[in-house]
């Protein structure tokens, strides 16, 4: 099964070069069905790090994880929702598919409670909620509140659950039902201060299941709330009923970490990160009869990548030392990442940069491509003059409000103050590569169809591969270290 896998991926339609056909090779061997989604905290993923392991053995690289192994152990807890029965008066809300609950420590596992529409939920539009349940349109638009805004006047009202409408409006990232599952992980020993406020998500189209009859049409409200238009208050007249069943357990996953040596021993203390994520959802709530994440190119095609420049690069090596790194928990909150920076196998010091693989999707072409950071640190510089050479043009992030810089392991890097990159294929404004880059996110991302069967551009995925490989050697064979702008927004103050 799993040789036809990879034999339909490397077909006719396949990648046409040695060197990308080899990458997709190893792509089908860490996403094919045999390897379950890799989800953190599993026995698959286990696998799936040893694979990553072994291959960078093979590569020629040396063990950069604890106690001289390749892996790093990540400690987590996880808080899972393994049950759940929500009725609006009497009408069921189907669960994953209607309404999502974020589980968290503290809260309730049962909620008998009066509705209260309340628009945007500024402060004045709350009135008396205490001990409500408080529905709130989750508009992204500027200049009303923001979904931290409305979780904390919320729960300053004293009201006991909120339900966030998935705003339908948010063109740039539609909402996407169903939900996988429900689970919240964190690190080991950080855990988040208990909530007692429940936290729901609902499907736009189920609002009129929460608000009933009453003369207001849920249809309208969607409508006027996308477009930022005035939204009522009002008390619907059933409550909300809510019994969940909760599971809480310790979980561990490794990152896999690798070291190629420097040739320039005046440069030790100057490594290179290359970092890409491992893990992926793993089975989850069916959609289009398919339960299983398999995460192909979110973001196994990346740690691939990581896998095949080090096959590409151990002979020759580059003057700096640089450290691959396959990290886990990256879907449950950059956890691998946020615990090698808080906890790193060589001295923090050492670390010149990273440069980070994820959110690439090579389902267009590539002649422009969207550069984290692009004016912070010199690293942005050096992918400017990469791409030139390539004539790919790069920009700046054009869809801040999605706030992508912060959803990618390159961002704890960046917190920590270390220069930190990452990169999206970018498109222009009402191009074909837009309406194919709109399509992944509405079908495509954290769905099972993110897998080996969906469509390529090869050779989009063989120019950011090129593109990759020269920056990698430029930013470790360049006589200077990355380092922050002047002026950069982005580097840590003292």
């Amino acid at each position: 099964m799993i040789a036809g896998l990879m034999a339909l991926a490397l077909g006719a339609a396949g990648p046409a070069d040695a060197d990308t056909k080899a990458w997709w090779q190893t792509t089908a061997t860490l996403s094919n069905d045999a390897m379950n989604g890799r989800d953190t905290g599993s026995a698959d993923y286990e696998r799936a790090a040893r694979i990553v392991a072994d291959r960078f053995a093979a590569a020629g690289l040396e063990p950069a994880g604890e106690d001289g192994s390749w892996f790093q152990r990540v400690p987590m807890e996880q808080l899972a929702v393994t049950g759940a029965t929500i009725l609006a008066g009497t009408t069921p809300l189907a669960f994953l598919y209607d309404i999502m609950l974020a589980p968290a420590p503290g809260m309730a596992e049962r909620l008998v409670a009066p509705i209260a529409y309340r628009g945007y939920c500024r402060p004045a539009d709350l009135g008396n909620v205490r001990g409500k349940v408080v529905i709130c349109h989750g508009t992204h638009r500027t200049g009303l509140p923001s979904e931290a805004e409305r979780q904390a006047a919320v729960k300053a009202a004293g009201a006991a659950a909120i339900v966030m409408i998935a705003d339908p409006g948010f063109a740039v990232e539609p909402p996407r039902w169903p939900f996988a599952y429900a689970r919240t992980v964190w690190l080991a020993g950080s855990a988040p201060a208990a909530e007692p406020m429940l936290r729901f998500t609902l499907n736009a189209d189920a609002l009129g299941k929460l608000i009933g009859g009453g003369g207001h049409d849920p249809a309208a409200l969607i409508a006027a709330g996308a477009a930022g238009q005035p939204l009522p208050s009002f008390d619907a007249a059933q409550p909300l009923r809510v019994s969940v069943a909760l599971e809480r357990k310790a979980i561990s996953a490794p990152n896999v970490l690798a070291l190629l040596p420097g040739r320039d021993k005046t440069k030790h203390n100057q490594a290179i990160i290359l970092s890409a994520h491992l893990d992926g959802y793993g089975p989850g709530e069916p959609v289009n009869g398919d339960g299983l994440y398999n995460g192909t190119l979110d973001d196994a095609a990346y740690v691939a990548l990581l896998i095949r420049t080090a096959e590409r690069a151990h002979e020759k090596g580059y003057k700096r030392p640089v450290i691959f790194a396959a990290f886990t928990g990256e879907e449950k909150g950059l956890l691998g990442a946020r615990w090698f920076v808080g906890h790193p196998t060589l001295p923090k010091a050492y670390i010149a940069a990273d440069i980070n693989l994820d959110q690439l999707r090579p389902i267009f072409p590539l002649d422009l491509l969207t550069v984290h950071g692009l004016d912070d640190t010199t690293l942005g510089a050096d992918a400017r003059a990469v791409a030139g050479g390539m004539g790919v043009a790069v920009q700046r992030d054009p869809e801040p409000e999605r706030n992508l810089l912060r959803r990618a392991d390159n961002w704890p890097f960046m917190q920590a103050g270390i220069p930190a990159t990452g990169f999206v294929f970018g498109y222009r404004p009402g191009s074909e590569s837009e309406r194919i880059y709109r399509q992944w996110y509405r079908t495509g991302y954290h769905r099972p169809q993110d897998d080996l069967a969906q469509p390529m551009d090869w050779k989009a995925a063989a120019d950011f591969n090129r593109f990759f490989y020269a920056l990698v050697e430029r930013v470790a064979d360049q006589d200077a270290a990355p380092a922050w702008v002047a002026g950069s927004g982005l580097k840590p103050t003292p």
